[in-house]
């Protein structure tokens, strides 16, 4: 039987929250709130160590549980993704394992020495060189010097900022910094390694050395507790999956399927758009969109969230309100970034499939092998029309959330932090290699 790495035994951990002003509507209340503000402080200030109620003991409105009963254990050797959305507790998970915080109630208890990487470049002093700064962040992740000067020109060369190492960090750019960090931080010697987000940093080139890197970590036998949205990549390193909702563990088992929950099942996500009783519309009584649905083309099971360069099916619901049959109707979806910038559209005309429309409810239904765009949220515009006729159109239909994928089906996240979609390209040193290309 393994030894456990990791114990977490009933975890809680509550903050408490800022209140909205009251706000006032006469001269007399705002002088009469002026005047109690001393006595409201002095109450305040004794609730910061008190979470109830004085008068019942029930729980004050301004707490939250950012975790609540969760519980957990994690072998040595395990590498065990942790995914939910933002604010599910993840973070503060991580910061309580790494002793940065308190639980309010519960215990965790981990065996071996440990090492976080929360935050790449904690510890960074911009007026230090290069070198002075690889010494000063390994102390502050917890290597000693020793190991540091062991280790000094492996982590260099991997950052592949040797040029500069003697160069003061506020001289480096961004990306020069987050790889110097990142390399750092990337050759730990713990038991086991805390990651919170961290490696989607730098160049594609400097991604997959990433990615590498911590396959090799993982290959060699180390507790790893991996948080990340990125989807893929916590497919790509973990065999476990613990699924956090609301602070609570709702699933752990198989990351294929948490990764598979994460997506379908978000309570507090619609699922489908319904569009029944939008007003805002343009177009006549005949023919009306009623729901848009996302679904899983295997399952058929509706999609909180995609993924970038998964399958997806998407269901268009209609009522036909015309006596006879509608022939030649064409159909369209469009895409928006959340700067209302046009990304691209679909119709069933310019790929020549032709629709036609029976009266009463039907569905019509859009394929994509792989799906586009990047992170994000994305809304859609809805468009019918029969020749020059315009049978229903909706602007703002709806919006879709998006993680970032394995598109290319690389293990490399083509990752930016601009909203757009990607493309299948090929590279080749000689033109001639795309003859044999169909």
């Amino acid at each position: 039987m393994s030894e456990v790495a990791i114990e977490v035994e009933g975890l809680g951990k509550r903050y408490r929250i800022g209140l909205a002003e009251e706000k006032h509507d006469t001269l007399f209340q705002t002088i009469t709130s002026a005047l109690s503000y001393p006595l409201r402080n002095f109450r305040n200030l004794r609730k910061l160590s008190r979470f109830t109620d004085m008068a019942d003991g029930t729980e004050a409105e301004d707490i939250i549980w950012a975790l609540r009963e969760v519980s957990f254990t994690v072998n040595q050797g395990e590498v065990v993704g942790v995914i939910g959305r933002n604010g599910a507790g993840k973070s503060t998970l991580l910061k309580i394992l790494s002793r940065i915080t308190e639980p309010t109630v519960g215990r965790a208890w981990i065996n071996g020495r440990v090492s976080s990487l929360l935050e790449v470049g904690t510890g960074f002093h911009p007026e230090l060189t290069g070198r002075e700064n690889v010494y000063l962040n390994g102390t502050v992740l917890g290597m000693r010097k020793v190991e540091v000067d062991r280790k000094f020109d492996e982590i260099v060369s991997f950052s592949g900022v040797e040029q500069f190492i003697d160069t003061p960090v506020k001289r480096y750019s961004s990306g020069m910094k987050v790889r110097l960090a990142f390399s750092v931080a990337a050759h730990l010697e713990p038991e086991v390694l805390l990651i919170d987000e961290v490696l989607a940093v730098g160049d594609v080139a400097f991604q997959k050395k990433c990615l590498g890197k911590m396959e090799e970590v993982a290959g060699e036998g180390r507790t790893v507790l991996f948080v990340s949205h990125h989807m893929a990549m916590v497919q790509s390193l973990c065999d476990r999956g613990i699924l956090l909702d609301r602070g609570t563990i709702s699933y752990d088992g198989s990351v294929t399927e948490a990764v598979n929950r994460y997506i379908t099942g978000a309570e507090d996500q619609e699922k489908s758009h319904r569009l029944d009783e939008r007003t805002d519309r343009k177009g006549g009584e005949i023919f009306r969109f009623t729901q848009v649905c996302f679904l899983d083309p295997e399952t058929r099971i509706p999609l909180a969230t995609l993924l970038s360069g998964q399958p997806v099916l998407v269901q268009f619901d209609y009522m036909c309100h015309a006596d006879q049959e509608l022939e030649g109707v064409n159909i369209g979806i469009g895409f928006f970034s959340n700067s209302d910038a046009f990304l691209f559209s679909c119709r069933n005309d310019v790929v020549g499939h032709s629709i036609t429309v029976t009266p009463g409810e039907g569905k019509v239904f859009c394929y994509f092998p792989k799906w586009p765009t990047s992170q994000g949220r994305f809304s859609f515009n809805l468009n019918a029309r029969m020749r020059s006729t315009i049978l229903d159109r909706l602007k703002e239909a709806g919006t879709i959330d998006v993680e970032l994928g394995d598109y290319y089906g690389t293990g490399i996240l083509p990752g930016s932090k601009k909203q757009g979609v990607f493309v299948d390209f090929a590279w080749e040193q000689e033109a001639e290699a795309f003859n044999a290309i169909p």
